[in-house]
């Protein structure tokens, strides 16, 4: 198995000849005397799907609110479709943004505005539409995630939890974006609805095209609808690649999680000796 920044992708990604949408070098992020992310690098192909995993509180989330400019990095770079994001001026920096999506840890839907209204809202920041058009395309948006177009009008309170992840996502797929970031998408809901969402994302990438970075730690997501997986511990990647590179990995945590009592590798086992 090589390591982050050379591993090879899977053959559906090999076929858009490696790509690089996200390049991340040695980046650092730290908070107070606390250093999160220790010289890490990643890269993310144009079109995969790439789960992100570690252990709970080691930066998963940060290096997503890293590449999103939310938190400041002490070093390194992170570049996204082509451009370096220390390099680009606002109104580059407005321009790239337009082209990716964010669904946040539990939805982060605004409790104050409806399901129409928080579609509406990247759609208000960034382009110059007619009230009638931004209902046309939220009511597209709606149709895209399997939402009734009933829910439209229903505020955040008034949604299961499922319903606010697709409403979340519908927000993030406003402005047609070509990469989706998605922060632990199925934390929360039930193994059914949770199965449904992935099938929900796979169905999307295949669709639109979109490249998706995915932090979970959902096993069920890692094997059904990732191509390559990368194992964050210690500040850094220390494996990278798919499901059989993680499996066959030495590290320690990798090994852990992968062959752990909750395992697919280990449930397989256990009915297989029973």
């Amino acid at each position: 198995m090589t390591d982050a920044t050379t591993t090879t992708p899977s053959p559906s990604v090999a076929a858009e000849s490696h790509d690089v949408v996200i390049s991340v070098r040695d980046v650092t992020v730290g908070f107070g005397s606390k250093i999160v992310l220790n010289e890490l690098s990643l890269d993310i192909y144009r079109g995969e799907v790439l789960g992100f995993v570690g252990g709970s509180g080691t930066g998963k989330s940060v290096l997503t609110r890293a590449i999103l400019n939310l938190v400041p990095k002490r070093g390194g770079t992170i570049t996204v479709l082509g451009h370096d994001l220390d390099e680009l001026e606002r109104e580059n920096r407005r321009m790239l943004e337009r082209r990716w999506g964010v669904l946040f840890q539990h939805g982060a839907l605004f409790s104050g505005l409806t399901v129409r209204q928080n579609i509406q809202v990247p759609m208000r920041e960034y382009l110059d539409l007619s009230q009638d058009l931004m209902d046309e395309l939220a009511m597209l948006k709606l149709d895209l995630v399997g939402l009734a177009r009933d829910a439209a009008e229903k505020f955040p309170s008034e949604l299961s939890g499922g319903m606010v992840k697709r409403a979340a996502l519908a927000r993030a797929l406003s402005l047609d974006p070509e990469i989706l970031f998605l922060d632990e998408p199925t934390s929360g809901l039930d193994p059914i609805g949770a199965a449904d969402f992935d099938e929900l994302i796979a169905t999307l990438q295949k669709t639109l095209g979109l490249t998706v970075f995915m932090v979970t730690h959902d096993l069920d997501s890692l094997y059904s609808i990732c191509d390559r997986i990368a194992a964050l511990a210690d500040g850094k990647v220390v494996a990278a690649g798919t499901i059989e590179d993680m499996l066959a990995s030495p590290h320690p945590w990798v090994r852990s999680y992968f062959h752990g009592k909750r395992s697919r590798a280990a449930r397989t086992g256990a009915k297989q000796g029973s």
